[in-house]
């Protein structure tokens, strides 16, 4: 969601430098790109070791809220996600939105897409491991009632990526923030804009070929 659906980085690179602050330390757009794409806990964690002095459940109640604060403000569409996600959607195509965000930011971006974009929604407060872990993903595939070898991921994160690849999932990068490497069992796609279920149904169909 956040990077691939909607460009929230910088709100949370922003929550986390303003937390860090308030304890006397220091927070670096560099700091907050190492997080991008894992679970808000981990996140809690490194922040804590920065010196941020709450409970791991706070600090990811606090970050959520300041981003949601942004979010109402203004939603940073990613271009092409929503057509895309449309086209999917008027084809019949289930989906679900696999998501390290907690599970109410993940209903509120979801909830303001005009449109039933969603069948199951895998949010980062639902237990289980998280990405890079391949659990997110595998968890998605079944609340659709899939294989995960028979599904499609988009993420704009190595670490998504990672939990996608290994859930056996056709994985598409589309990068934003963070570089992605090639050859690491995705293909990159430089934007969603003006790509198409066909684009989508072609790149599944030859990496299937690939494995096969």
């Amino acid at each position: 969601m956040d990077g691939t659906i909607v460009d929230t980085e910088p709100y949370w690179f922003a929550a986390e430098a303003d937390l860090v602050a308030a304890y006397g330390g220091a927070w670096s757009t560099e700091d907050g790109l190492r997080l991008v794409g894992s679970g808000l806990w981990h996140s809690a964690e490194v922040l804590q070791g920065r010196g941020v002095d709450l409970q791991a459940d706070e600090i990811v109640e606090r970050l959520t809220d300041r981003v949601l604060e942004q979010v109402h403000r203004e939603v940073p569409w990613r271009p092409g996600a929503r057509e895309l996600l449309l086209e999917m959607r008027e084809a019949g195509i289930p989906t679900a939105l696999v998501t390290m965000s907690i599970r109410r930011m993940a209903e509120h971006v979801a909830s303001v897409i005009p449109f039933d974009a969603f069948d199951a929604v895998i949010a980062g407060d639902d237990g289980g491991h998280a990405k890079p872990h391949p659990e997110p993903y595998l968890r998605g595939a079944a609340a659709l009632g899939a294989a995960a070898e028979d599904c499609v991921a988009f993420e704009d994160s190595s670490t998504g990526l990672a939990s996608a690849v290994a859930s056996g999932a056709v994985a598409i990068g589309v990068p934003l923030h963070s570089p992605l490497r090639e050859g690491m069992g995705y293909q990159i796609w430089p934007t969603l804009e003006n790509r198409t279920l066909a684009d989508v149904a072609a790149h599944f169909a030859t990496a299937r070929r690939l494995i096969a």
